[in-house]
């Protein structure tokens, strides 16, 4: 294209900084942001890959990925794709950046997507094929080998929509002829480019329409916060096929003319230490990852490794995508500070694919601001800084202000009035960041992206679901909207709760959990789900009760229902965010592959005189009475399978006047089947304590005490420590009220809430 020809493409008054960036007006679209370096730096690093964890790399300078992207857009010019969606089925490397390039030169829709995984091939089809559906592209492209994978296995009735596609071989396309003829497709600010699919159901992903102006507009404020220049250097493991791994990792270094070292997310996954080697050996400014990257780091990276590090020049370490712990960034700047790393590399952001990428950001060179809230006054919609004396606090990490051209409001979802600063509410965004709205879905799009702020500028707002407040200038980023779990009154925000899971120690696997609310008799109550595995997991029962009290403790609340998983378990999104309304359905369809489980009982305490029933008949009855239970609580039409079998535990519990551990069954095959239902109840009544002789002695009370605990809370007697108050086992109020009363019962003299609260442990 002709440098005159590019500069009618150009954006609407840019700020003299990026007129000296671009020596001249800037470039209006994408495709002419490539054009513009393949004419002036044509033989400039534009991406290098690392195809092996040993640090082997191909390159291309802008000249050919400029080739390579013509050689692809000529032929889908060919083949009459038009402006139509193009799904792009690559493994990251650079043949994924040719096709991408490519169809934009050709002014077709990108519609990157994750090629069929061998290993997860019948989980990844059903994706693809939704999104082959929703999107109605007639091509592909993709490498021979991936092609030759599906050709192998075929897709079944659960990918038929791809049958249909016509699939392209993109390394096929080069010719090398660089006189190869190009037509510009006059695309403008308002053309669509890429179609992002955001992490929905398989069965009904949303593509959320991003245009050139898009594109540009949030590169240029990305460009301006970060301070880039010339000079600077990317260094990225992101998946390409998302927001922050596409804009952040690969388009961020277009715009700003420098290079960008990439690699694929697996290659990070087997071996962190290449991530930081990368920096290290090149000297790159900037990179970027969610927290569970830099906690990757912390865990995997030997002190002997870290030895041979180099990351003073690394003075960008943006961190985002996914809720930011104030630990990992106090522990990353400490471990790595030996290395040369400084504080202020951190740099907090928050974004979403809806409005392009980045909506605010830390200031560089500054180092993250970190804040102590006062817990309860948070939960209860107040931002208030702790006092020295605050019984509980939540630290909350500030990811700066709205970047240039973006505009933030918090906003109260029932009024559609802005809140006062340190207000939780609902974040909303406005400017040219924001994207078009949802491929095909104009009525879920106007619900989304065209809210309106009452007291603010009669402009569309996007409404992001996300839950925050501002406080000295920066923004908070709480929670979700469809996340924030109520228990009694209080809202219970999930990731405090996952951070308070994840600093119990070894066992967990950090960032492989989630808190959620699962229906109960007794209204909403707290469940949590984590994997466990590696190194110090010990015994998973012990673990349990360290969860219950670190949660007690911090939160004042009473997990209903605490999980651990078996590894790769927890629902994950195509750009590995937790899925915790996927994973509240799995535990509610008893389709979570269990472990240990620990549930509070939801009926009264196991009978002080002992189980009512007993005898040789006791077998059969039970049965029956485990018939007449199951029974019972299917009537109860459209409740989950999990409550309703708690629904059955409770009413068999209450029938035979023993406790029944509802984690049992959740770690068995059928977890609400008669035969599993049958032999808890058998078990139970043979372990169940007969009625004491007179004279108790304090053995025997402490033995109670602990096994009536242990009932009420799931867990086994051994791990009820029993020097530790009864707030922090897990015990509410109410559950401490029954426990003086069944202690009373059994003591054959009455025990008052009072003489628990004056004796708050079970040795007390």
């Amino acid at each position: 294209m002709a440098r005159r020809s590019m500069e009618k493409n150009v954006s609407q008054g840019p700020t003299e900084p990026v007129r000296a960036h671009w020596q001249g007006p800037e470039p209006q679209t994408v495709t002419a942001l490539l054009r513009h370096r393949a004419e002036h730096t044509p033989d400039a690093l534009a991406h290098r890959f690392l195809i092996d964890g040993d640090g082997t790399s191909v390159a291309w300078t802008y000249r050919e990925l400029d080739l390579h992207a013509r050689e692809v857009a000529a032929h889908l010019r060919r083949e009459q794709v038009g402006q139509g969606p193009v799904l792009l089925l690559h493994p990251p490397g650079l043949d994924y950046l040719a096709a991408f390039f490519g169809c934009l030169y050709a002014g077709a829709v990108a519609v990157p997507a994750y090629p069929p995984d061998n290993a997860r091939f019948g989980q990844t089809v059903p994706r693809l094929a939704a999104i082959a559906r929703d999107s109605a592209a007639t091509h592909a492209l993709t490498t021979g080998k991936v092609r030759e994978a599906v050709a192998a296995r075929g897709t079944g009735h659960v990918g038929a929509e791809l049958d249909d596609v016509r699939w392209l071989v993109t390394e096929d396309l080069y010719t090398g002829d660089s006189t190869a003829p190009w037509e510009d497709p006059g695309l403008t600010a308002d053309s669509l480019a890429f179609l992002q699919y955001t992490s929905g159901s398989t069965a009904a992903p949303k593509g959320v329409m991003v245009e050139h102006g898009n594109l540009v507009r949030n590169l240029r404020s990305i460009h301006l916060r970060l301070g880039h220049d010339a000079g600077s250097g990317m260094v990225s493991w992101l998946p390409p096929y998302h927001d922050m791994g596409l804009i952040g990792g690969i388009l961020t270094p277009v715009y700003g003319g420098f290079p960008a070292h990439l690699m694929a997310p697996m290659t990070f996954v087997q071996r962190p230490l290449l991530w930081l080697e990368t920096l290290s050996r090149t000297g790159a400014s900037t990179s970027v990852a969610p927290n569970f990257g830099f906690e990757q780091c912390l865990r995997r990276i030997s002190p002997e490794q870290r030895a041979g590090l180099d990351l003073s020049r690394w003075r960008l370490a943006l961190n985002g995508a996914e809720p930011i712990r104030p630990d990992t960034l106090d522990r990353f700047a400490e471990y790595f500070a030996p290395a040369g790393f400084d504080r202020t590399a951190l740099l907090p952001c928050y974004g979403l694919a809806e409005a392009t990428l980045m909506v605010t950001g830390a200031e560089p060179a500054e180092p993250p601001v970190v804040e102590s809230f006062d817990a309860a006054a948070l939960e209860a919609g107040t931002a208030r800084r702790a006092d020295p004396g605050s019984v509980r606090t939540t630290r909350v990490v500030g990811c700066g202000a709205p970047v240039d051209d973006v505009e933030v409001a918090l906003v109260d979802a029932a009024t559609g009035h802005r809140v006062p600063d340190g207000t939780v509410a609902e974040i909303r965004v406005a400017g040219p960041n924001v994207a078009r709205g949802y491929w095909k879905r104009p009525g879920a799009g106007a619900d989304v992206f065209g809210t309106r702020v009452e007291d603010g500028p009669d402009t569309a707002w996007l409404r992001t679901g996300d839950l925050g407040f501002r406080h000295d200038g920066q923004l908070f980023v709480v929670g979700r909207t469809k996340d924030v779990i109520i228990v009694q009154g209080r809202n219970i925000h999930p990731q405090d709760v996952e951070q308070t899971a994840e600093r119990v120690g070894a066992g967990l696997r950090a960032g492989h959990g989630a808190a959620f609310g699962i229906p109960t008799e007794d209204g909403e109550q707290l469940a949590l789900a984590y994997e466990i595995g590696g190194p110090g997991a010990g015994d998973p029962h012990a673990l349990l009760a360290r969860l219950r009290t670190a949660i007690a403790d911090e939160h004042q609340v009473t997990p209903h229902t605490v999980v651990l998983l078996r590894r790769s378990s927890v629902p994950r999104t195509t750009s590995g965010k937790i899925q915790r309304s996927a994973c509240r359905q799995q535990l509610l369809d008893l389709e979570l592959p269990v472990v240990a489980a620990s549930v509070v009982q939801d009926g009264t305490l196991p009978d002080a005189t002992g189980p009512r029933l007993s005898g040789p008949g006791a077998p059969d009855r039970t049965a029956a009475l485990v018939a007449d239970a199951l029974a019972a609580s299917h009537a109860a039409e459209g409740a989950p399978r999990y409550s309703r079998l708690l629904t059955a535990v409770r009413t068999l519990a209450d029938g035979l006047g023993v406790a029944l551990d509802v984690g049992t069954l959740l770690s068995g095959p059928e977890p609400d089947g008669a035969d599993a239902l049958t032999a808890l109840c058998r078990t139970a009544l043979a372990d169940a304590t007969p009625a004491p002789a007179p004279g108790r002695t304090r053995t025997e009370a402490v033995t109670w005490l602990r096994r009536a605990v242990a009932a009420r809370l799931g867990l086994r007697p051994s791990v009820i420590d029993p020097t530790v108050p009864f707030t922090s086992l897990g015990l509410d109020s109410k559950q401490a009220v029954s426990l003086a009363d069944r202690f009373g019962d059994w003591l054959g003299t009455p025990v008052t809430p009072a003489t628990v609260y004056d004796h708050p442990t079970v040795e007390s």
